[in-house]
């Protein structure tokens, strides 16, 4: 879809600075900042996760029923990116997929007059999960009440979201340069040499650097990782007490998510006191998205150790005069490794992926 061309600026009127927030994407920031004044219906962003969707989604919107494009400093602003906002809704799944039921309800949200400002915003996370309920959504997001707009989070287009995807602006993440990285770290006060160390093993994801920096045991996780070839020995009791503590090492990540997590809790809860609220709104959504979270970082963590123990391997496979059958065996525990990557998409039990694959790989060093 063709963007529209912005209308000529007013003298007064200047970047909105709410977009600041958008770290590491020009490109993306610059189609948003020249869409504030004379938004579409729809926008899709898309790309992987932990590239900023979210926060420029939640910052787009607070420009969006900002009075003066995004000021970031006034109350819709403030109410925009506290969660607050009545005119900005997060609309997020409840299950592991988006259901039939869930867009039925986003598009009967669609259809309500704004509260406060002169449009309301609905943020559809996830949608790379749409599945069968893309249809159910398609009618409302390509001809939506003219004081709705859609922002449609997604790491991919798979085939039930490429229809809807072409009602939408597209909008670009890509995984962050490493120095992008670096840069935010520092400017948030972490040691350069281990914001360096945390950009290099985030996979380009702001997110993940921000929680490995908080957490000075990545480095040794990894370390582990990589000496399970040397310590594997043969015996079944040494594969179980190695993946116990493997698996045990993600654990400490997703604790250092929970403190942020708390932190977040306690934040909001004094938000919505001050705004006289008995509680944080949508309580259940949020504790819904932290488990959403705490699984991923998991998930994360175990690539980030397979990573690792395939990086051991190959640097195996460098050695000079490697006689043919040794490389075969090393091939193989590569093979194995990637398979094992691949069975994560499928959500398996996690004890029981790392133990057979330690026992696939027993014996090859």
């Amino acid at each position: 879809m063709s963007i529209p061309a912005a209308p000529a600026p007013a003298a007064a009127a200047q970047p909105a600075a709410v977009l600041g927030r958008v770290v590491g994407q020009s490109r993306a920031r610059e189609l948003l900042e020249a869409s504030v004044r004379a938004p579409v219906h729809a926008y899709l962003f898309v790309g992987p996760a932990g590239t900023g969707k979210r926060d420029a989604a939640i910052a787009f919107a607070a420009a969006l029923v900002c009075p003066d494009g995004g000021c970031g400093a006034c109350p819709a602003c403030r109410d925009a990116l506290s969660g607050r906002h009545p005119d900005v809704v997060v609309v997020e799944r409840t299950g592991a997929a988006i259901t039939v039921d869930e867009a039925r309800a986003v598009t009967a949200l669609a259809q309500r007059t704004p509260a406060v400002a002169t449009r309301q915003v609905l943020v559809l996370v996830d949608f790379h999960l749409v599945e069968r309920a893309g249809p159910a959504l398609l009618k409302t997001i390509e001809e939506p009440p003219g004081s709705t707009v859609f922002i449609v989070l997604a790491e991919t287009i798979p085939p039930a979201l490429v229809t809807i995807a072409s009602r939408c602006v597209k909008v670009e993440f890509a995984p962050l340069e490493a120095s992008a990285v670096v840069e935010v770290l520092v400017a948030e006060g972490i040691d350069p040499a281990l914001a360096a160390a945390a950009a290099a093993a985030s996979s380009g994801r702001l997110d993940r650097a921000r929680l490995l920096a908080a957490d000075p045991g990545f480095s040794d996780r990894q370390a582990r990782w990589r000496s399970v070839p040397e310590r594997l020995d043969g015996t079944g009791a040494t594969v179980a007490l190695l993946a116990a503590e493997l698996l045990g090492g993600g654990e400490e990540l997703v604790a250092v998510l929970k403190t942020r997590q708390a932190a977040e809790i306690t934040t909001l809860t004094a938000e919505a006191e001050r705004a006289g609220l008995r509680q944080i709104p949508d309580r259940h959504g949020l504790d819904a998205r932290h488990t959403r979270e705490q699984r991923r970082v998991r998930t994360d963590e175990l690539r980030a150790g397979l990573a690792a123990l395939a990086g051991a391997y190959r640097s195996r496979l460098g050695a000079t005069g490697l006689h043919p059958h040794r490389f075969g065996a090393l091939a193989k525990a590569l093979a194995a490794i990637d398979e094992a990557n691949e069975a994560l998409d499928r959500n398996p039990n996690e004890t029981l992926l790392v133990q057979a694959l330690l026992l696939r790989i027993d014996g090859i060093s």
